[in-house]
């Protein structure tokens, strides 16, 4: 991260007497009307808003403007349709959160050729011609979150994983927490796995068939927060044993972390997210105040390019949990969040 930001320092020096920035005095300035769109799935998670937030605030320190986009559902038809309209807009660079990796690398090379950047975040389009990919560890996420469940039972026990296969991201945490399990927590048994797509009534039918088949089952991992809902339910009403351990945190699974009834949860940081994947973008935008020593002008790629970036993550507690209410952060902040 300290290099990174040192980069665009040098960036700047460098920037001021390029020829593309003749005549400004600050080339780190938005020209009118520069729009920036962030597009994810599933507009209405907790997750995208400090994403958000810090993308819009970086768009204002230097003069941009910026849209929030997406679709409700769950759909990666419907993700592409508003990708589509998106791009219809022409804008200025797009954020974007790819549902799934391989339906989103023909609309993201054609966005490429039409000149609009495209930068990833959280989950990734690999074989895609985006420009830069920002997220936390996904890996190291799921080695805190095995670690942590495998030490609060003694190391010896039953666990179950809920999934969303397809998923870039979620499926890496689930595959790292898994193989941590058995590379260092061979006492640790995998009892069964289930897809809950993000579903907490599948979550919590899915628990309830894994308890069942499973009576000595002692945790459950899932990487995202909504399937949490259904599975802490679950575990409830079944008599709270089961040490519920998920990714990515709201209102919600706040109040239940606090209350004792979640285990915790591994959180990235969003707003770095967010600030960094708009700096990415701009810079993908304006790549004239870059010039690295390598070929991409006889190659055609921008040497923007950063494959990746790490923005970090939290593991949160009931220790912690207040510093990461969304409501209370607006609150602090004193904005609208998507709605501005």
């Amino acid at each position: 991260m300290k290099k990174f930001i040192a980069g665009l320092g040098l960036a700047a020096v460098l920037g001021a007497t390029a020829p593309a920035t003749a005549g400004q005095d600050n080339p780190f300035q938005c020209e009118e009307g520069e729009t920036y769109v962030m597009n994810v799935m599933v507009s209405g998670v907790e997750y995208w808003f400090p994403v958000y937030e810090m993308f819009k605030q970086a768009a204002q320190q230097m003069g941009c403007k910026t849209v929030y986009t997406g679709t409700p559902e769950y759909d990666v038809n419907k993700q592409l349709a508003s990708f589509e309209q998106a791009l219809a807009k022409q804008p200025a660079g797009i954020l974007l959160h790819p549902m799934n990796s391989d339906p989103f690398i023909e609309p993201i090379n054609r966005a490429t050729e039409m000149g609009i950047p495209v930068v990833t975040f959280a989950a990734d389009s690999p074989n895609s011609k985006r420009v830069s990919y920002i997220t936390s560890n996904n890996v190291s996420e799921g080695k805190y979150a095995a670690d942590a469940v495998a030490e609060a039972m003694g190391g010896k026990g039953k666990y179950a994983v809920l999934e969303n296969p397809g998923q870039d991201n979620h499926d890496i945490r689930v595959k790292s927490f898994i193989a941590r399990m058995d590379e260092k927590w061979p006492d640790m048994k995998l009892a069964s796995r289930a897809a809950s797509n993000q579903d907490p009534t599948k979550a919590y039918n899915a628990v309830q068939s894994m308890a069942q088949a499973h009576p000595d089952l002692g945790a459950i991992f899932m990487p995202e927060a909504n399937s949490a809902l259904g599975a802490a339910q679950a575990a409830k009403e079944l008599g709270g044993k089961i040490k519920i351990m998920h990714a990515d945190v709201n209102a919600k699974m706040l109040d239940l972390i606090k209350a004792g009834e979640v285990f915790g949860a591994v959180n990235p940081n969003q707003g770095v997210q967010g600030y960094m994947g708009f700096m990415m973008l701009w810079l993908a935008n304006h790549s004239d105040l870059i010039d690295p020593m390598n070929d991409y002008k006889s190659a055609g790629f921008n040497p923007m390019g950063v494959p990746y970036l790490d923005n970090g993550f939290s593991i949160v507690t009931a220790a912690n949990a207040d510093d990461f209410y969304w409501d209370k952060y607006l609150k602090r902040r004193g904005t609208k969040g998507i709605n501005e």
